[in-house]
């Protein structure tokens, strides 16, 4: 299978939780009729980005895995017919709660699930509150459409978990993401933010020889608690080959639901002309090890 179709959903959320889970179904429902066979969903797709505030009461909002909200999307796998990427608050156990990607096969089954292992502590980005950091290490997750290197938001920023996904054999990196501005940033600093965000990311399809899907929720999220200007999610999720290239990039402020075709066989052609994986010194990295060379 050379050539794959990835549905990419950037959508607004609300605080009504039924109405953004009826938003996400309806948008992999349409993904699969412009056929789909891989769709993606961005970060922390059932709710708000509550991570604005620090509030106890807001762990309510996780729930086990199995549970309600991976039933709901096990269930909308399998009526699509899709390898589904979800994003989902897991309640592990009584206070133990991860930033958790879930992947469901056609069938509705369980492929397997990504526990974010970056975890950002930034003012409007207060996750070290919420979630336990990931253990289940960087392995890539088997589907019917190939292995899924899953990463999340904050981890698009590390080379490493992009390199380790691809030394597992991934296929392809996919980060489920909500990142935004201040709205009181000027708009140097925004345009400065946004074009780090997509190199950094071009940069690990670049160094692996791997296509990245990179999925963002786009409008505008007040701080509950008024002490900021809130978050102005900025969109633009793309899809880039594996030199780099853009082959989809989408607006900032829009809902979209794009299906795009990523050509798995170039990874192969790419990786033969720009061998860097041939070529890694893996005899001198172990300082890498190191917090600090001091």
């Amino acid at each position: 299978m050379d050539k794959l179709k990835v549905g990419i959903i950037q959508q607004k959320r609300s605080a009504n939780k039924a109405e953004n889970m009826q938003k996400s179904l309806e948008a992999i429902t349409n993904a699969a009729s412009m056929g789909a066979e891989l769709v993606v969903l961005q970060e922390l797709h059932a709710s708000l980005y509550f991570c604005q505030i620090e509030d106890t009461s807001l762990f309510d909002l996780a729930e086990p895995i199995p549970g309600p909200d991976s039933d709901f999307f096990a269930r909308a796998a399998k009526e699509a017919g899709v390898v589904l990427v979800t994003s989902l608050f897991e309640k592990r156990a009584p206070g133990l709660y991860h930033n958790t990607a879930v992947v469901f096969e056609k069938d509705g089954s369980l492929a397997g699930k990504y526990r974010k292992m970056h975890i950002p502590d930034d003012p409007g980005f207060y996750e070290k509150f919420y979630f336990t950091p990931g253990d289940m290490g960087f392995e890539p997750i088997e589907t019917s459409v190939g292995k899924l290197g899953l990463l999340v938001c904050w981890d698009q920023w590390y080379p490493e978990a992009a390199r380790l996904m691809a030394l597992a054999g991934a296929e392809m990196l996919i980060y489920p993401t909500a990142i935004g501005w201040d709205p009181n940033d000027t708009e140097d600093e925004q345009i400065r933010q946004l074009d780090a965000w997509t190199i950094s990311q071009r940069g690990h399809a670049v160094a692996n020889g791997l296509p990245v899907i990179s999925v963002n929720r786009t409008g505008f999220e007040a701080d509950p608690s008024g002490h900021s200007a809130g978050i102005q999610f900025w969109g633009n999720s793309f899809v880039a080959g594996p030199q780099g290239e853009i082959i989809k990039k989408f607006d900032t402020d829009k809902e979209q639901i794009e299906v795009v075709e990523i050509d798995r066989k170039r990874t192969e052609d790419v990786r033969r002309i720009w061998p860097f994986l041939r070529d890694r010194r893996i005899d001198a990295y172990d300082e890498l090890l190191k917090r600090y060379r001091d």
